[in-house]
């Protein structure tokens, strides 16, 4: 009995149809309702609705203002746990990472409802502290994303051009702001967008915080539970245009950075 061989095309057919059922499917359905009213008629009214309404552009401002604040928080707290955990001499240094993995184990719920109770023992009030509140949540929930990326781009650098720098007379500091700070450059880049894009959506945290509505995927889903499918269309098809020039963007920075500064370091 000859073996059965199949060809790369026919490999693809299942993949094929997942993209083309839970991908292409749902965003032409999104944007059918984006561009058309109650009676199926289209329409531009929902997108220069989305422009001109405060509520609408007063949350997308907040939603970017909590994922700024979020990734930089991330960055600045991430960046030298990672160089310490890369850079020591530590026989175990795995295991500490897997301390930063290990709560994302745990049901999100638990860990989200365990944070609003410390966060109440100390504030006395979440209500007097909405944004601040929304940080800690975030940073909570999605820094071993800003993590684990850094510490993987540091893992893998060059010693070699380490040392070359220290042989070429500079100290330490320049050489991590020369060398290892740019050769790190990817690892940053890929952290932000893994901490920046779901800040912007991920309501869950603020509403189990403080019940929030202030942030974009919130305000979707109200309109999607009062039924108004063509206006939360048009804000998802928004969001998502805005989440697929930041990926263009960040990828392009970061192809500019691998090639044009990579090779020219030292």
């Amino acid at each position: 009995m000859k073996g059965i061989h199949f060809t790369r095309k026919q490999l693809c057919i299942p993949y094929a149809l997942f993209l083309i059922c839970f991908v292409i499917a749902p965003l032409f359905v999104i944007i059918y309702y984006a561009f058309t009213n109650g009676e199926g008629r289209f329409t531009v009214a929902n997108l220069t609705g989305f422009f001109s309404s405060p509520n609408t552009i007063g949350t997308l401002a907040y939603s970017f203002g909590i994922a700024i604040v979020t990734t930089g928080v991330c960055l600045f707290a991430a960046y030298p746990i990672a160089y310490i955990l890369a850079r020591s001499n530590m026989k175990k240094k795995h295991a500490v990472v897997m301390m930063f993995v290990l709560p994302m184990w745990i049901n999100f719920t638990l860990r989200i409802t365990a944070l609003k109770e410390i966060l109440t023992l100390l504030e006395g009030n979440l209500a007097y502290h909405p944004f601040l509140n929304s940080v800690i949540g975030m940073t909570y929930d999605f820094l071993p994303f800003m993590i684990l990326p850094i510490y993987t781009t540091l893992m893998n650098l060059d010693n070699s051009l380490l040392e070359a720098a220290n042989d070429l007379g500079a100290g330490s500091i320049q050489t991590f702001f020369k060398v290892t700070l740019p050769l790190s450059v990817p690892g940053i880049v890929s952290g932000i967008v893994m901490v920046f894009l779901p800040s912007m959506t991920n309501y869950v945290v603020l509403d189990m915080l403080y019940n929030s509505t202030y942030i974009m995927g919130s305000l979707i889903g109200s309109y999607f539970s009062a039924y108004d499918w063509h206006n939360g269309s048009m804000i998802a098809l928004i969001l998502l245009l805005i989440i697929l020039v930041f990926t263009l963007l960040t990828n392009r920075f970061e192809d500019e950075t691998s090639n044009g500064r990579g090779g020219a370091l030292l």
